[in-house]
């Protein structure tokens, strides 16, 4: 779980470090400045230590320089707050291939419920295309206020209600099965 989280704060870094910034001072432009800085600082460490990069951390860089530079140009902060969306949407994407979330899953689940892990697999896709259009909506307003309350509580408490739920449905149909099968043994 651990390694969840790290790697949720490694593609993440450049939008918490936007926020920070612009709670700190209030300013877009400084906010995006350091969190573009931010994104290539942490591009050059990830290079210096021979750290692989996958897509996702190229994509995030590029994502942040791009939009970054059009938000500092043109002083209008929904670039930069619409970012966050782009990975919403291409984690989504990536989620509708059949049976991904089996790759992820204990051998408790891929031996007694794949068929379960499978939906889960697509309602997961669903979630993240929502949480994207939510993004864009909430950055279409303007109000930073808003879209930070939605990136930082909205957004992640949806996925943890959503991964609590899983745990729970999963845990119910795998002791359900488990039992069915074990009265039938018995029998």
């Amino acid at each position: 779980m651990a390694v969840v989280f790290r790697q949720l704060f490694v593609d993440f870094f450049s939008t918490i470090v936007f926020l920070v910034v612009y709670a700190a001072t209030g300013d877009i432009i400084i906010a995006t400045a350091v969190a573009i800085a931010g994104a290539i600082g942490q591009f050059i460490r990830a290079r210096m230590r021979n750290e692989k990069l996958d897509i996702m951390t190229w994509a995030s860089l590029a994502l942040v320089v791009v939009l970054g530079t059009a938000t500092l140009l043109t002083k209008d902060p929904r670039f930069v707050l619409i970012k966050p969306s782009i990975g919403h949407f291409a984690i989504g994407a990536i989620m509708l291939r059949k049976n991904w979330m089996l790759r992820y899953s204990p051998p408790m689940v891929r031996d007694n419920i794949p068929h379960l892990a499978t939906i889960a697999g697509y309602a997961w896709a669903a979630l993240m295309f929502v949480l994207g259009a939510g993004v864009i909506a909430t950055a279409m307003t303007g109000d930073i206020k808003l879209w930070a309350f939605y990136v930082t509580v909205i957004a992640i408490g949806a996925k943890v209600l959503a991964f609590a739920i899983q745990y729970v449905v999963f845990r119910i149909a795998i002791t359900r099965k488990l039992r069915a099968e074990a009265a039938q043994a018995a029998n």
